[in-house]
């Protein structure tokens, strides 16, 4: 295995999916390599963290 270079689906910036990442990943079972660079996925998060907060969990 060695670092993948990607491209980030919302800004198209190119961002390295490391062999560490990788890793990773397949331990979770995840299938998919990343679509977003970390600075997108941490905005979406950050985002949806927001939208949902409006609502209680019990």
């Amino acid at each position: 295995m060695e670092d993948k270079t990607l491209t980030c689906r919302d800004c198209s910036a190119t961002f390295t999916f490391t062999v560490g990442e990788q890793q990773f990943y397949a331990e979770k079972g995840f299938t998919n390599e990343p679509a977003r660079c970390p600075d997108c996925r941490k905005a979406k998060k950050a985002s949806q963290k927001n939208f949902n907060s409006g609502y209680s969990q019990r």
